[in-house]
């Protein structure tokens, strides 16, 4: 790069910081005005600044902000190597179709092939599943910790059981001690799913370190944020080539973008039925996707790494709070529980109310939408009650109980770092509010008006 280059780039990036301070510059809360979204992105002049520097780089697909990301987010989780995809579902997607690769022989996935899972949790966790041909089987949850019931594992299990997948819900953990033992003692491969849950710990060590493949995802709602984006987490070097094969159109080679011959036999092999030496940069090993992120979403992740420490300390310090106004609420309402042996990260703050409440869990997320509060439900609810899997292959263990009851009695509030302790109040105020008008049978039907923009989805 040229003086006059560099120069221009550093007028162009202080240029984004004042940017930043005049577009984005904090305004007051008015309770009752001004909305208190369920989730969101905290964004600073340092990260639009990574964005715009990456892109003067005019590289623009996966590049040297991608693997630097890859090399921090690694180190900081504690593992040997983290894959950047594009979301945390094509995480999910790629995480589990490495299993199906024939280069784990005899342990690989094969159609008909069962992973226990839960009924109670996030679409994207489930999908590939159903995606790679293979037979989900459902078990129930805990109430109050919304974590697989690990007492149902064993009668889970079938001579086809081959795999567990399940996440960690809403930044608590699940049991991780029963979970590993069953997975070892029946030579089982396990799949973390952590997008809700980035920081969290299991007896001091972080989520993610414990399962043969483990996923993120840093869409705007998560711990950090690309826009869109995620990752593969995994301590196996034979797992992280079968994943970036998966991630890279399913080829052989596993050249960096840009980078020819990095094994020095580009030339120099014969796979499959191809010609000997047909070109080793398009020799195709797995039945893949194009699923990179760019450069531009890697550089802000980069960035938000910097801050993920002070996140994680918001994130609980708000739910700390809103455990300890909530407590007041007890009769009438199921307040979430941490697992022993966890310090979650959390993701947000459950709710359950009571199936003897004087109102229900609609009536509730009603007034506090009307009072823009962002509310949402535990995501799918019950996913073998969504429309999506009526008619797939699956099996249910028991049934489904307590899994019924999130679906009709959940929901959960934001505890993320773009909330301050006045917004915190004025949802505790929201509450009593409205109980206090429930129990003395005054409860007048409210309209939503939380509006489109303002609050981000729990996608991945």
């Amino acid at each position: 790069m040229s003086t006059r280059s560099n120069a221009i780039r550093q007028q162009i990036l202080e240029l984004t910081r004042e940017f930043h301070a005049e577009q984005f510059a904090a305004r007051e809360f008015v309770a009752g005005s001004s909305a208190v979204p369920v989730s969101g992105k905290v964004i600073d002049a340092d990260d639009l600044s990574a964005v715009v520097d990456a892109s003067l780089d005019g590289w623009f697909t996966t590049g040297r902000w991608a693997q630097e990301f890859e090399r921090r987010l690694a180190r900081w989780v504690g593992v040997r190597s983290a894959s950047l995809v594009n979301s945390g579902s094509s995480a999910n997607l790629v995480a589990l179709s490495a299993l199906t690769s024939p280069r784990l022989g005899e342990r690989r996935l094969k159609p008909g092939d069962e992973v226990i899972t839960v009924a109670c949790g996030f679409p994207t966790t489930v999908n590939p599943i159903f995606q790679n041909q293979l037979v989900p089987v459902f078990v129930d949850v805990t109430r109050s910790t919304y974590e697989i019931d690990a007492d149902m594992l064993e009668a889970a299990r079938s001579d086809r059981t081959r795999a567990v997948m399940i996440a960690h819900t809403l930044g608590n953990v699940f049991d991780l001690d029963a979970v590993t033992a069953f997975c070892r003692a029946h030579d089982l491969w396990l799949i973390e799913d952590c997008c809700d849950a980035l920081g969290s710990t299991w007896k001091g060590r972080q989520v993610g370190t414990f399962g043969d493949l483990a996923t993120l995802s840093f869409y705007p709602a998560h711990h950090i944020t690309m826009g869109e984006g995620g990752a593969v987490l995994t301590n196996s070097p034979l797992l992280r080539t079968i994943v970036e094969s998966f991630r890279d159109w399913g080829r052989d080679c596993w050249c960096e973008p840009g980078a020819d011959d990095t094994c020095g036999r580009r030339f120099d092999q014969q796979l499959g039925t191809l010609p000997c030496g047909y070109d080793h940069k398009y020799t195709y090993s797995h039945v893949g996707y194009n699923l990179k992120a760019t450069d531009m979403q890697a550089a802000l992740g980069v960035s938000q790494l910097g801050k993920l420490d002070e996140f994680i300390a918001t994130r609980r310090r708000n739910f700390a709070y809103l455990q300890r106004a909530f407590a007041a609420f007890e009769e009438y309402l199921v307040l979430p529980v941490a697992m022993p042996e966890a310090e979650p990260s959390w993701f947000g703050f459950a709710v359950g109310v009571k199936e003897d409440a004087p109102f229900s869990r609609d009536q509730m997320v009603r007034a506090l939408n009307a009072a823009r509060i962002g509310t949402r439900n535990l995501f799918a609810g019950n996913l073998v009650r969504q429309p999506a899997y009526q008619g797939l292959k699956y099996r249910v263990v028991g049934a489904l109980e307590n899994t019924d009851w999130v679906m009709q009695n959940v929901f959960w509030l934001g505890v993320y770092p773009g909330l301050d302790e006045a917004m915190l109040d004025h949802v505790v105020r929201t509450v009593d509010a409205f109980i206090a008008q429930a129990v003395a049978g005054l409860l007048v039907i409210v309209q939503d008006s939380m509006p489109a923009s303002g609050a981000h989805q729990s996608l991945r």
